[in-house]
């Protein structure tokens, strides 16, 4: 099959990526977002080893690096400010814990966008309301009332996935709640904060605070966690997440109440619980899932955006390899990626342990399994040298 037709849904990072790539393949791509426009800001996102490579590839190095935040390590700091540990961005050859590449969510999304915009439709402001497929293609009807078919659909659409849940049954099966949750929104720089993250954690309760740079050295990312067993408040009620904000983050020292004071003021809030998705397949006939959607790893892995740019190229790589064909290139996505993400989740859940009130140091042991992980979540899969 030439030109295969290829819905995909979500136009944060994982959707535009796997454009691309599908686009370089031969096929005919369309992006539905059912946002009015891309979203700014957001979380710093980070790609290492292997997922460096995906983006040379891409031949989006030098734009993807002109847009990072130009971070130069981080601090862990005590409730007075006392620098206790330090850690550079060119430490382990760039793929430390402060990576080398380090992208606001938001600046990745328009510069992956800005490089398929020409070549794929991209649909705003508009979602898959209803699917069926059948052995030679698939129906989609859209929330505006426009009806399509297309021979393959991609669900790119993050953590809480609609497309997900449309053919694969409730978000309950597959989310796994870390019992963490993570915001972050923008501040006014007044802080100080000059190029290094600052990083605040009360190892009493659990609860973290935190800062980092940005381009515009006028503003700041703030950044909180705190500890929750279960999380039920829905992502898009921003005003019921500041007010669970305000309440979790009372009595944290150091520079917590001066951050919080901004939070009614900010664009760009986010909050959400740290969670996994675990599947047994990523695709049902012609529909398959990539990114957050298929396996997120959390936050707190430091790999998923990682996996979202190799998922993209090996996803799309392996479709066209095998002539569009969702059996057998979903089939060898799968094979190809599985450990990979498994590695991600895998220190996505050991971090998320490592933050709780009650945590032990690790000890010599541990360490090297731990480093044998971050080893495989950080170069653990081959590119194969797909023909464009």
């Amino acid at each position: 099959m030439s030109g295969a037709k290829v819905l995909v849904a979500g136009a944060s990072i994982a959707g535009p990526a796997l454009a691309h790539w599908l686009r370089r393949r031969g096929a005919e791509v369309t992006v539905v977002e059912r946002a009015p426009g891309l979203r700014p800001g957001g979380q710093a996102v980070d790609a290492r080893g292997v997922a460096k490579e995906v983006i040379a590839r891409m031949g989006l190095d030098a734009t993807i690096r002109a847009a990072c935040t130009d971070t130069a390590g981080a601090y862990t700091v005590d409730v007075d400010g006392t620098v206790l540990e330090t850690y550079r961005a060119d430490d382990d050859g760039g793929d430390g814990y402060i990576a080398d590449i380090e992208i606001l969510r938001g600046d990745l999304s328009q510069v992956l966008y800005d490089d398929t915009r020409d070549g794929v439709e991209y649909v705003f402001d508009d979602r898959i309301a209803e699917l069926t497929q059948d052995a030679d293609g698939v129906d989609v009807t859209f929330a505006s009332g426009g009806r399509r078919r297309f021979d393959l659909v991609v669900g790119a659409d993050g953590l809480h996935s609609s497309l997900r849940g449309m053919v694969f049954g409730p978000r309950e099966e597959y989310l796994r709640h870390l019992g963490l949750v993570l915001a972050f929104y923008t501040v006014p720089n007044e802080f100080g904060v000059d190029g290094w993250m600052i990083d605040y954690q009360d190892q009493a309760t659990g609860r973290s605070a935190g800062l980092r740079p940005l381009k515009d050295a006028t503003k700041a990312m703030a950044m909180f966690s705190f500890p929750a067993a279960d999380f039920d408040i829905d992502h898009r009620d921003i005003e019921g997440q500041k007010r669970l904000l305000r309440e979790q983050a009372e009595g944290l020292g150091w520079l917590a109440p001066r951050i919080l004071a901004h939070v009614d003021d900010s664009p760009d809030f986010y909050l959400d619980q740290v969670a996994q998705v675990v599947m047994d397949r990523w695709s049902d006939g012609r529909v398959g899932l990539i990114g957050d959607a298929a396996f997120s790893s959390s936050p707190m892995s430091g790999g998923g955006t990682g996996l979202a740019l190799v998922g993209a190229y090996l996803l799309a790589g392996e479709l066209a390899a095998a002539d569009w064909d969702p059996k057998a290139g979903f089939a060898g996505y799968e094979e190809r990626m599985r450990p990979f993400v498994e590695a991600n989740q895998e220190i996505g859940r050991l971090h998320v342990d490592s933050r709780r009130p009650d945590a032990e140091p690790p000890q010599e042991a541990d360490m090297e399994a731990l480093m044998a992980v971050v080893g495989r979540a950080i170069n653990g899969v081959e590119l194969p040298d797909y023909a464009d």
